[in-house]
């Protein structure tokens, strides 16, 4: 069999469905695949041998990797997987293909899932693994509203095409600082309203439409209602999307398994103030609604239909630690004691998505690439036990 070459979400498809004869072999540099590699939401094989110690110590590294296994091959950018693919296949192996376009390929890949399949409507979450990030999609009829789409933006066009619908409308929940966002673009492109929060917005020199707190957004006809709610603290403009009173997009505001750190503009203390009193506005709803968050920590998250929601009554309780803090005081102290630093590149990305700043598109895709840093965790305490 000769190499070939395979797409981002074939290699997902394969993993998803648990294919224990297939190998990832990855062939970065050792500091590259530390900081982001394929995850998947069951267990596989992964091996890092770098491409130089394969052009170095040819037969040595080939002898590190399985023949009874299907071999699939990750480079930076396609050049080296392929580089090493045809080494593995002048030694012997059958079944190897490397990925197209490297794995800023994987970085990019959105997963669609059904969320919730309503009377007259279907909300979809679209998962982005390289960034354990999620987007979504609400549509009713021939219409489609967006919320924190990626630039991956080929990928909502295609995906509205599929679904015989326009995007009319997209949304953000907060400016965004972990990854570039895509509601730009998707507007240039269909013409669809830009909505967003000014209490992000107001500086960005990009053309939207305000949100207003409890302002309510329809579909042309029928569907569910889209209600914004106000949720500063993650950001001073976060803002959650309550769609049809039965579930609530929170982006950053609420986690499955934490809450947003409100440490990324730099005012700590004071962001921190306003989120907790934000979760406590979002208490008073109903707890058998389901959150739909803007990111997740592992696929450990997800539900048996591999989708990342919970009842909010499940998700206090899951979080009680946070949400039973006796008063604002008490949870300042733990935002503070939970603090670490933020990636560099996090103040660029956010002056990118306020149109304050251009970059060409290699420097998107490498600001682009690697999982998110935006929830509060006990990463600060675990590495004090550690050093203690």
């Amino acid at each position: 069999m000769t190499i070939f070459s395979y797409e981002a979400a074939e290699l997902f498809g394969c993993l998803e469905q648990g294919r224990e004869d297939i190998l990832v072999l990855d062939v970065r540099n050792e500091k590259d695949f530390s900081r982001f590699r394929v995850e998947s939401p069951k267990p596989f094989a992964l091996s890092n041998i770098s491409y130089y110690r394969f052009m170095e110590q040819e037969q040595e590294s080939a002898a590190q990797v399985p023949k009874d296994r299907s071999v699939r091959i990750i480079c930076a950018k396609e050049g080296s997987a392929k580089y090493v693919a045809e080494i593995l296949e002048k030694h012997g192996w059958k079944d190897v293909g490397y990925m197209a376009g490297g794995i800023k390929s994987w970085g990019n890949m959105l997963v669609p899932k059904l969320a919730f399949q309503g009377p007259d409507y279907e909300l979809h979450q679209f998962i982005r693994p390289g960034k354990a990030s999620c987007s979504y999609g609400l549509i009713c009829g021939k219409e489609m509203m967006l919320f924190d789409p990626s630039r991956n933006t080929e990928f909502y066009l295609q995906f509205a095409a599929q679904k015989g619908c326009r995007i009319s409308k997209t949304f953000e929940t907060h400016l965004q600082a972990d990854y570039i966002a895509g509601s730009r673009s998707v507007a240039e492109q269909t013409g669809a309203a830009f909505h967003a929060n000014p209490g992000d917005f107001a500086s960005s020199k990009m053309p939207y439409l305000p949100l207003h707190d409890g302002g309510i957004h329809r579909f042309s006809s029928g569907g569910p209602e889209v209600t914004a709610i106000f949720t500063p603290g993650h950001t001073p403009g976060s803002t959650c999307y309550l769609i049809g009173g039965s579930h609530l997009l929170t982006g950053d505001t609420v986690f499955l398994s934490s809450v947003g750190r409100p440490d990324l503009g730099g005012q700590a203390e004071a962001w921190a103030a306003q989120l907790h009193r934000s979760l406590g506005r979002l208490q008073q709803l109903d707890p058998d609604i389901r959150v739909l968050p803007g990111h997740y920590m592992d696929w450990t998250e997800a539900d048996a239909r591999l989708i990342f929601t919970a009842r909010l009554s499940e998700i206090i309780e899951r979080n009680k630690a946070i949400y039973s803090l006796p008063g604002e005081a008490d949870f300042i102290q733990f935002i503070k004691d939970n603090l670490r630093p933020q990636p560099e590149e996090y103040a660029l990305i956010r002056r990118i998505n306020a149109g304050l700043e251009q970059v060409d598109p290699d420097r998107a895709e490498e600001l682009d690439l690697g999982k998110n840093e935006c929830a509060a965790t006990a990463y600060a305490k675990a590495k004090a036990g550690q050093t203690a």
